[in-house]
């Protein structure tokens, strides 16, 4: 656990293990509630109806803040290393922070606007933290393999890079077949037209979602040598 704590480390282990809770305890409040099916429901639906929808929201908007901060922490992480032996283009690492950074905004606005609420805001929101994040993933593999074997190991830059290669094959699919759901509800019964579409579009919703948490594990021993 003290490895946890050296440096910036405790950054983004608590970036991950508040987003892990954050999205298990609204599934699991949401399903006693009664307000959502148990079987492959959207992380959307379990933030929708209160008590969930407060919960949600809360630890949501603060993720989005870990999210910034570990972005931003990163940022600087490279930025030295670039210039102690310089492997690439500092622009590089600009785009993929402010790229990251209106992913995190795409996060708080998925936080703050439900999804039968305001679903046009809700799925822009969403669009913007899904699409941006896995952008953002597959700049910082990149750079990882740049840096190596200096400042990454080998291991951990093919462990990035298909995390980030899951998460791009996954989103396709997620936004293609949310596309052509026609209706936005919570409970779905398996003989509705589009219920097949709801299923592949929230099991790739889910797989990119922990795709992003297990992503930022990644960086914990990154952080662990920064003050």
């Amino acid at each position: 656990m003290l490895c946890f704590l050296k440096g910036m480390a405790f950054v983004p282990f608590l970036l991950v293990t508040w987003s892990s809770a954050a999205f298990i305890i609204s599934y699991v409040v949401a399903v006693l509630s009664g307000h959502v099916n148990p079987f492959l429901p959207y992380i959307s639906d379990t933030g929708t109806t209160p008590p969930e929808s407060g919960i949600f929201g809360f630890m949501i908007n603060f993720s989005a803040f870990l999210g910034a901060a570990t972005m931003y922490t990163r940022y600087k992480i490279v930025e030295k290393q670039n210039q102690t032996s310089y492997f690439s283009t500092p622009v590089f690492n600009l785009v993929s922070l402010v790229l990251g950074l209106v992913g995190c905004i795409g996060m708080g606005i998925v936080a703050n606007f439900q999804e039968l609420a305001v679903p046009v805001v809700h799925d822009g929101g969403a669009l913007l933290a899904f699409v941006c994040g896995v952008v953002y993933t597959l700049l910082q593999s990149v750079i990882s393999y740049k840096s190596c074997p200096q400042w990454n190991s080998l291991f951990t830059c093919h462990i990035r890079m298909a995390i980030s290669a899951v998460s791009c094959a996954a989103v396709v699919p997620m936004i293609a077949c949310a596309s052509l759901i026609s209706i936005t509800k919570l409970e779905w019964n398996p003989k509705e037209k589009d219920y097949i579409y709801h299923v592949v579009s929230a099991i790739c919703e889910w797989t990119v979602a922990f795709g992003f948490i297990f992503y930022f594990l990644t960086f914990i021993q990154d952080f662990q040598i920064t003050t």
